[in-house]
Formats: C-alpha cells, sequence, structure tokens
C-alpha cells in the first residue's frame, strides 16, 4: 500500500528557501508572490488493512519525516 506525506514548513515561520526561491523568480520577472518549499515522501508499506497502514504512516511522518515544532505533514493514501 503506498502513501505520500508531504510536510511544510508552518506558516508563522520564516521559510528561507522559499524566500530565496521566491526572489530569484521575480528577478526573472515571474510574477510571484509566495513561495514555500517543503518535502514530499513516498512509503510503500506492507499492510492489508488501509486505516492501519495509514496511522503508521502517520506516526512515521509526526516522528522521523516532520519536527514539530517547526513543521505540518499530511498524509495522502495512493487512490490510483
Amino acid at each position: 500500500m503506498k502513501f505520500f506525506v508531504q510536510v511544510m514548513p508552518r506558516e508563522v515561520l520564516l521559510d528561507s528557501e522559499g524566500r530565496a526561491v521566491q526572489e530569484l523568480l521575480q528577478e526573472k520577472k515571474f510574477p510571484v508572490t509566495s513561495v514555500r518549499v517543503g518535502k514530499w515522501i513516498e512509503v510503500q508499506v506492507d499492510q492489508d488493512n488501509e486505516a492501519t497502514a495509514k496511522k503508521m504512516v502517520e506516526d512515521l511522518a509526526q516522528k522521523i519525516f516532520s519536527n514539530p515544532l517547526i513543521e505540518t505533514f499530511k498524509v495522502f493514501g495512493d487512490k490510483t
């Protein structure tokens, strides 16, 4: 079973990487007003029960993939 985890910096924190990308795009005359940079993680889980698998991935996202002090995460299931 495949899941995807999106990890983003919290809204209240300065995203220095996003700011750098935004400034570069604006220098190149792209009309962007905001850029945020995060992570996209693909996880394959050997589990038949979707609810159990999703809970496992949520635990991984909270404890390993993200820093809850400065990042938020969302877990998406693969519906393809």
